[in-house]
């Protein structure tokens, strides 16, 4: 069995703003579940620092260069059950309003990455593999072997580069290798960093580390395609024989109907039928949407961005007024898109809601009271949407993209399988077409309906499954 240690920018209980908390909030307790040791390290960010300062522990104090001068590091811990984290502290790059979006995004996650390889030194702490998450890590697999190649220590880490979104890439000026990175402008002169007259974290993580993995099987293989690859495809088809797709899965016991304190009536696959119905009447007191047990209620959760499909929901807002259901949308993002939500909720009152913001409360229980789940994303690396939906017994109706097509299977009328809806292209008609499919099986085939709910709920969406795939992937390099 391994020692891990992985580098993520946010990770649960801590703090979250996507997917990227969600797993690294569960996975390393799968791991960790399977033998493993783990540790897993973060930037302290200021709701961290508010919320648990107080009961971390003092591990090391040091400097790194930073643009020419000595910053200093402090390092805490913390232990949540099996797994031990670490928190890199500077008030000034991670204590803002925000975690990222700043001008210095590059020299903030510079400062992480640099701070979290010379924790290794200053601990005494040398894990055998190093698996660090989405661009805010990217650099690390080259600054340990480009900058500590004379160092054993480091050389005998084996490297596992995690993308969760290859949209966002950490593209910054060639500056920052010397004055922030440390490293020589070689790597820029031979390509290995070089992307669009910069340098990109995202590439650099691609082709350092000693294996690639993304979120799940089918996006994967489109990331090889100019369609889905965001410039970086051919990158990737260098390295597409140490690429692996393993989908994420869900903390379980977090989101568990079962047990769910969030949700005001508690259910499983026995008396779903029942509890869903008092869920929904309590959800619609809630948001102002007129009570009515048998209405078909549909959930959104979500960014409120293009990647997610709202586009497609804008072409067709008027269709989607007139159908026989009720929409509850919880989320924030494009301000074009909130507008219009908010514009279509005064427009449709009782009919429609939308809570524009994160809560996540009330995400578990939409995610209870809902009959149907609406995710039509443009691209989807893995979703943890459709996972929890389905746990839920809310049926997801998704777009056959990336992990949203690994997990969701559609309704099948004749065998009656299936546990959700879906549509291939991303067309405003086809996703109409599936809804009215959809709603049709709901009123008219009730039968149907409870099989693919129970269908949904056997679905295993736990990380049993993909943690034995990424112990298959250290025992490869662990040698």
């Amino acid at each position: 069995m391994a020692r891990i240690l992985m580098v993520a920018a946010e990770g649960l209980p801590f703090i979250k703003s996507g997917g990227l908390a969600d797993v690294i909030g569960s996975l390393p307790q799968a791991l960790s579940n399977k033998g493993h040791e783990v540790r897993v390290v973060l930037p302290l960010y200021r709701p961290i620092a508010e919320k648990y300062h107080q009961d971390f522990q003092l591990e090391a104090q040091y400097s790194v260069s930073i643009a020419y001068h000595e910053v200093p590091v402090n390092i805490w811990s913390s232990m949540v059950k099996d797994v031990k984290f670490y928190f890199v502290e500077h008030k000034g790059y991670f204590e803002r309003d925000n975690m990222y979006g700043y001008m210095d995004d590059g020299e903030r996650f510079a400062y992480f990455q640099k701070a979290v390889i010379e924790m290794l030194n200053q601990l005494n702490y040398f894990p055998e593999i190093m698996h660090s998450h989405d661009w805010h890590t990217g650099m690390i697999p080259a600054m340990c072997k480009e900058g500590h190649s004379f160092d054993e220590r480091y050389r005998n880490i084996r490297h596992v580069y995690t993308i969760h979104n290859l949209a966002y890439q950490g593209n910054f000026g060639v500056e920052m290798l010397d004055s922030c990175l440390g490293l020589d402008y070689r790597i820029y002169d031979n390509g290995n960093v070089r992307y669009d007259g910069g340098i990109s974290f995202m590439k650099s993580g691609i082709l350092y580390a000693d294996k690639v993995t993304t979120v799940s099987p089918t996006y994967s293989q489109e990331i090889l395609t100019p369609q889905y690859g965001e410039h970086l495809e051919m990158v990737l088809n260098i390295r597409k024989y140490d690429l692996w797709g393993i989908t994420n899965g869900i903390d379980i016991e977090s989101w568990n109907p079962m047990t769910d304190p969030q949700v005001p009536y508690n259910f499983n696959k026995v008396n779903v039928k029942k509890a869903k119905a008092l869920n929904k009447e309590a959800l619609q007191k809630e948001l102002g949407l007129t009570v009515d047990p048998d209405v078909m209620l549909v959930g959104v959760v979500s960014r409120l961005t293009w990647q997610k499909g709202f586009y497609l929901m804008m072409e067709k807002l008027s269709e989607i007024c007139q159908m026989p259901i009720q929409l509850a949308v919880l989320g924030s993002g494009e301000a074009s898109i909130e507008e219009k939500m908010a514009q279509l909720e005064a427009g449709n009152r009782g009919k429609i809601a939308f809570y524009k913001g994160y809560n996540d409360s009330l995400a578990h229980r939409i995610y209870a009271a809902c009959d149907m789940f609406l995710m039509p994303s443009l691209f989807e690396p893995c979703g943890i949407s459709q996972l929890i939906s389905m746990r839920y017994g809310t049926l997801p109706l998704v777009r056959e993209t990336g992990g949203l097509k690994d997990t969701v299977t559609p309704y099948n009328e004749f065998d009656k399988t299936g546990n959700g809806f879906s549509f291939t292209n991303y067309n405003s008609d086809e996703m109409i077409q599936v809804m009215y499919n959809a709603i049709s099986v709901y009123y008219d085939r009730p039968e149907d309906w409870k099989t693919l709910v129970r269908n949904a709920m056997d679905t295993d969406v736990s990380w049993d499954h993909s943690a034995d795939t990424y112990c298959q992937l250290y025992s490869q390099l662990h040698l």
